[in-house]
C-alpha cells in the first residue's frame, strides 16, 4: 500500500494551502490547512515549511502506515522539511519524492476549491490550464471585496508592484544626521552607528572626494 501526500493552493493568491494525504488502495483521504497567516507578515521567515511538516506528520500518522508501506510526497519545495522529517521516522527507503497525479491530486485540489468557495469566491473553470488568468481573476474579486484582503497571501514580494497590496509592502524609513551639513534626513536602511552617512544633497560631493582624494604635497 502507499500513502500519497500533495498540496493545493501554494501558487494561488487566495487563502492558505491545503495539504492532503491519500491511500490509493482504500480510497481514504484526509486533509488540513496551512493557515494563510504563514503567507502574510511572517512569510519571509519561511515558517510555512515547518507548519507543512507538522501537518504532514500528523496526516501520515493518522494513516498508521504498515512496515512495508511507502510514503510518496510531492516534489514541491513546500515539502522539503516534511520529507526529511518523515525519513527520520519511517526510514530513507520508504519516503519518496514524486510528481503526484491522478486521484490524490484531484482530491487535494477539490478540497482547496471547497475552501475558497466557502469564502464566496467562485474559481475559473479552466484555472489549471490558465494560471495567469486565474491569478488576475482572484485579484479582481479581492479588489471588489476588500474585506477579503485578510484571506490573501499578502506576504508575497511580487505583490508590491500592485497598488491593491502596497499597504503590506511599505519600506521601513530610518532617520539619521548628515555627516557634512548636520541636517536630519530619512533613509531606507538602518545606519551603522560607527559609520557616517550623507543626505541626498551632500552625497555627490562626498563621493567625489572619496573617488578623487587630494594628493598630499611633498
Amino acid at each position: 500500500m502507499t500513502v500519497i501526500v500533495d498540496d493545493a493552493g501554494s501558487g494561488d493568491l487566495l487563502f492558505g494551502v491545503v495539504v492532503g494525504a491519500y491511500r490509493e488502495e482504500t480510497g481514504e483521504f484526509k486533509y488540513d490547512m496551512i493557515d494563510v497567516r504563514f503567507y502574510q507578515e511572517i512569510f519571509r521567515e519561511k515558517e510555512y515549511l515547518q507548519e507543512s511538516s507538522r501537518i504532514v506528520s500528523k496526516l501520515v500518522a493518522w494513516f498508521n502506515p504498515k512496515q512495508d508501506e511507502e510514503i510518496h510526497i510531492c516534489q514541491g519545495c513546500i515539502f522539503d522539511v516534511a520529507a526529511e522529517e518523515l525519513r527520520k521516522v519511517y526510514g530513507e527507503n520508504r519516503v519518496k519524492r514524486v510528481r503526484v497525479v491522478g486521484e490524490a491530486q484531484k482530491l487535494v485540489e477539490i478540497a482547496y476549491l471547497d475552501e475558497i468557495r466557502n469564502l464566496g469566491y467562485e474559481p475559473l473553470a479552466e484555472r489549471e490550464e490558465k494560471r495567469g488568468k486565474s491569478f488576475f481573476h482572484m485579484m479582481r474579486w479581492i479588489k471588489d471585496n476588500p474585506e477579503m484582503l485578510r484571506y490573501t497571501k499578502t506576504g508575497w514580494p511580487r505583490l508590491k508592484n500592485y497598488h491593491l497590496f502596497s499597504q503590506f509592502h511599505q519600506e521601513p524609513v530610518y532617520t539619521s544626521v548628515c555627516g557634512d551639513c548636520g541636517c536630519e534626513f530619512e533613509m531606507p536602511f538602518q545606519p551603522h552607528a560607527d559609520r557616517q552617512v550623507y543626505c541626498r544633497k551632500c552625497w555627490p560631493a562626498h563621493r567625489a572626494r572619496k573617488n578623487h582624494p587630494k594628493k598630499v604635497a611633498r
